[in-house]
């Protein structure tokens, strides 16, 4: 190991491989947020109240795991460092459960169920082991609070990039695969092929990046020292609960897409030009989530100058502030607004986005208060609790949407009460405008404001040199 933590210059080549690892994680993020509900129910054959309590189960176990991941790779001793060789490892079974995790098996009920339950769990499981590390490699890669701004949206813009890719395609490839409308083989065969991209990018990842920054003293420390620390943390728990808030918020209206305009919107006829276009639900739904990640990377964009003029704090409120009401317009749009209903996805893309970056950047902000305060670092731990807020608010908003489903009697393939399609449309609007408002109320409490994170930053750069000499 260095003993020295040297100012660094992160060069072109190591932040694209950086985004790569979040453009092979986002693509399964986007099956799993955007696609996972819609294929139990309507494709696997499970009950949605069912599906709801399988999330919160298996995701609330596999939230729990994420600190015991991020406290091994804190102590993880490699000649390629604490963090990436999860990365190397961790990217075949990753393939290989993903591609499990959308096989429909010939079983009753009760069997798919209990599939279900095992595949999704190690699944989860296993992207935690490589994206726990992944994101506490940030941490890891560099001291400078500008440059983890910028591999933050570098990490953003692969991750919505992977998504991206995923929306775009996934309707017509699962189309295409499953020839004679079977939708469960065209599932598999279409997750199959992400899961070997996936596998790829990982890898380039591992490959492409360094590892720089060490503590001051590679002090030894308990799991139980370093729950202590962060049970003192104050950031970190404003954190924990503004990263759970921003995620119900992105659940919420990921989980609800293609059941709005699957039972809502429904297949439209659009004047364009001049010209009037039969367009079917399905591509209007697939042009809606590809608009809604493209436009958050419009957001990741815009999230470094605008809180370089204002602060990371004061951009974070003004991004839920404005996702909020957004959010809660969209509830009044009819069907035949078919043009204002793009036109909000448009704005709420952007104001969403511009918040993902920060979270990450003031992660590793946290990291380094931890450090500056107890002596010891404990990135990983850190880290994994952004995983960590991701699997809670994951958990809440995918649970959510399934009990809401079953509780205004949402029944799958079939027309829709009324009384259903009002949960349809509360789900993608209301309901997650409200995920965006708890994150207000966190944020309005987070201290470490850009001036007292130069004071740290200096004082450990000082601390760090007197310790290695």
């Amino acid at each position: 190991m260095s003993s020295k933590n040297l100012p660094t210059t992160i060069t072109l080549r190591e932040k694209l491989s950086y985004g790569c690892g979040d453009f092979a994680s986002s693509m399964f993020w986007k099956l799993f947020s955007m696609f996972l509900l819609f294929f139990y129910t309507d494709v696997f054959g499970l009950p949605a109240a069912v599906v709801g309590t399988m999330f919160l189960i298996t995701r609330i176990w596999d939230a729990l795991i994420d600190p015991m991941i991020g406290a091994v790779a804190d102590r993880t001793t490699s000649r390629w460092g604490k963090f990436r060789p999860f990365l190397l490892y961790g990217a075949i079974p990753f393939a290989i459960f993903g591609v499990l995790t959308f096989t429909t098996p010939n079983l009753d009920a009760s069997g798919k169920l209990i599939y279900a339950y095992v595949t999704y769990t190690l699944m989860m499981m296993v992207y935690s082991v490589v994206n726990v590390p992944y994101s506490s490699l940030l941490g890891v890669m560099t001291n400078n609070i500008n440059d983890r701004t910028t591999l933050a949206s570098y990490r953003f813009i692969g991750a919505f990039s992977g998504g991206l890719l995923v929306t775009a395609t996934a309707t017509y490839l699962v189309e295409y695969f499953g020839k004679n409308g079977n939708a469960a083989q065209g599932y598999k065969w279409t997750v199959g092929l992400y899961a070997v991209l996936a596998a790829i990018f990982f890898i380039l990842t591992f490959a492409g990046t360094k590892e720089r920054i060490k503590p001051f003293v590679e002090k030894k420390s308990s799991l139980k020292e370093d729950i202590k620390d962060i049970a003192k943390n104050g950031p970190w728990f404003i954190m924990l609960g503004a990263g759970i808030s921003v995620l119900i918020f992105n659940s919420l209206r990921d989980g609800s897409i293609l059941y709005y305009f699957k039972y809502y919107v429904k297949d439209q006829n659009i004047d364009f030009f001049g010209k009037t276009y039969d367009v079917s639900q399905e591509v209007l739904a697939s042009a809606y989530i590809t608009i809604w990640l493209a436009t958050n990377i419009i957001g990741v964009i815009l999230a470094k100058p605008i809180s370089g003029k204002i602060g990371k704090r004061k951009t974070f409120i003004l991004s839920a502030v404005t996702s909020a009401i957004l959010s809660f317009v969209l509830y009044f749009l009819q069907p035949s607004q078919i043009g204002l209903i793009f036109f909000s996805n448009i704005l709420i893309g952007i104001s969403a986005g511009i918040v993902l970056p920060l979270i990450w950047s003031m992660y590793a902000d946290i990291a380094d208060y931890s450090e500056w305060k107890t002596g010891r670092r404990a990135t990983g731990l850190i880290f994994s609790s952004s995983s960590m807020s991701q699997k809670f608010g994951w958990t809440l908003g995918g649970a959510i949407s399934g009990w809401l489903l079953a509780a205004f009697g949402f029944v799958a393939n079939v027309a829709q009460s009324d009384t259903s399609l009002l949960g349809i449309r509360l789900m993608i609007s209301v309901i997650a405008g409200v995920g965006a408002l708890m994150a207000l109320g966190f944020m309005y409490f987070y201290p470490l404001t850009e001036q007292f994170m130069e004071k740290v930053e200096a004082e450990l750069e000082k601390t760090r040199g007197e310790g290695n000499l």
